[in-house]
């Protein structure tokens, strides 16, 4: 599959007639094709286990950035930086240590857009491994599907979600391109838009683009990209009530609405813009960073340190299960939130009452809970333990927990920190930061256990 994905950077490559892509991407497709093509050859389980569909997905997170790495090589970066470009991109994050985009090759800017939208669809893929086993969640994400075999409901799901990914792009490519007349710009915005990717071939990213239209266009489509994609399954087929109650959908519109009015009465403030600019400004960077896809339309790191504060606390809890958002999920806060109330309550009812929690009409289940816990909380270590090391290096407090949790939660915003001069240690820091938020940590972890690798397989 991965050498099928990049015979379409080789056409790209050679329809611009940048031949030293195409050799690079050739070798590749050629690579992969060796040793996949005997895998063939195996036959199909009947069933696979939550550690072996995890460590599926995640081995292809963590190896695929390595072998695209050898032809983004080609336009000058480094090793260490087209390793770091690569992971952004398949991580669908957005953070780049490129400061010059107008003189790349066509091929380059194609690519960085083009793995992050195969590399989003990937993650909602990735959503349902971390859910076997847990029925409920399973039956909330994938319908009365969720009871089935988990290989014939997988291909069930990506073949839905598919459809659902392809549509909202080729719309978008459309609308986009309509706005801008440019097609070169349209698809690269698109691509990176509904995976909520945010890499964009332009320097400055959307402010590069003057048409408002186009901008309002491209941040509809990063909102679509946090939805969960079952909800358009839904709606679809007729039930457009089990979408807009749905508390997922709900709370990620909210929180949208809130932190971009937020930022706005900040900017308005700050640079002193006219109301019409500030809510400009404000709904584009609110819903770009609520979204987790990183898109902007001024420099992050001249705001102010309330703004800083509340796109931290955005970048962290992200968009919703089910998507191509990053974060610890909306799902989750929910979860969390649930729970806090019910301790409450637990204090004013007598001491045998028996309190079941539950979400949207359905008991929550233990390990469904548990699960979201000590994600949140891994969530955190990872992102105070980064931190602690850019301060080691000098760093100030704010930007380096900024671009941090900017990594961990798959955003890609940046405070000025991620540049080609960052120490290389610091790079790797980072890059370990996208890879356990895009895998949400759990799937990076049961790689690394060795009863993973080694023990007999239980039926």
């Amino acid at each position: 599959m991965l050498a099928l994905l990049t015979l379409v950077p080789l056409l790209v490559s050679l329809f611009y007639g940048e031949h030293f892509y195409s050799l690079r991407y050739a070798g590749v497709i050629l690579a992969l094709l060796v040793l996949g093509i005997p895998g063939l050859k195996l036959a199909e389980p009947s069933d696979i286990h939550t550690n072996e569909a995890l460590v599926i997905t995640a081995l292809a997170f963590v190896l695929s950035p390595l072998l695209i790495s050898w032809p983004m090589m080609a336009a000058g970066l480094p090793f260490i930086d087209a390793w770091f470009e690569a992971v952004s991109g398949i991580t669908t994050t957005g953070l780049t240590t490129v400061q010059a985009f107008s003189d790349k090759p066509m091929t380059f800017l194609f690519a960085r857009a083009w793995i992050q939208w195969y590399g989003g669809l990937g993650i909602v893929i990735l959503s349902v491994a971390l859910l076997m086993g847990h029925h409920n969640a399973m039956k909330r994400l994938l319908g009365p599907e969720g009871g089935q075999s988990m290989i014939t409901t997988t291909r069930h799901y990506a073949r839905r979600v598919l459809v659902v990914y392809v549509l909202l792009s080729l719309v978008g490519v459309i609308v986009v391109w309509l706005l801008l007349q440019d097609g070169f710009l349209a698809i690269t915005h698109v691509m990176t838009a509904i995976s909520t990717a945010g890499y964009s071939p332009l320097d400055n990213s959307l402010a590069g683009i003057d048409d408002w239209g186009a901008r309002a266009a491209i941040m509809v489509l990063c909102f679509c990209g946090a939805v969960p994609f079952v909800l358009y399954y839904r709606l679809f087929k007729g039930n457009w009530r089990g979408v807009v109650f749905d508390s997922e959908f709900q709370l990620l519109l909210l929180l949208t609405l809130v932190v971009s009015a937020a930022l706005s009465l900040i900017l308005a403030q700050q640079f002193e813009f006219s109301y019409r600019e500030a809510l400009g400004h404000g709904f584009l960077l609110g819903t770009s960073t609520q979204t987790s896809t990183g898109f902007s339309s001024l420099d992050v790191g001249e705001l102010d340190p309330l703004a800083k504060g509340i796109l931290i606390i955005a970048m962290f809890i992200g968009g919703d299960m089910g998507s191509t958002a990053g974060g610890i999920k909306i799902l989750r806060l929910l979860i969390l939130a649930r729970l806090i109330q019910l301790i409450i309550q637990r204090y004013t009812l007598p001491a045998h009452a028996v309190i079941q929690p539950r979400l949207d009409n359905r008991n929550l289940e233990h390990d469904e809970i548990h699960q979201a816990l000590v994600l949140i909380l891994l969530f955190i270590m990872v992102n105070v333990l980064s931190w602690l090391v850019f301060l080691a290096y000098g760093y100030p407090p704010l930007d380096a927990l900024f671009e941090v949790v900017s990594a961990t939660g798959t955003v890609g915003l940046s405070t000025g920190i991620t540049h080609p001069d960052l120490e290389p240690s610091l790079k790797m820091v980072l890059i370990l930061d996208m890879l356990l938020g895009r895998l949400e940590i759990i799937a990076l972890l049961i790689v690394l256990y060795y009863r993973t690798w080694i023990g007999k397989r239980m039926a």
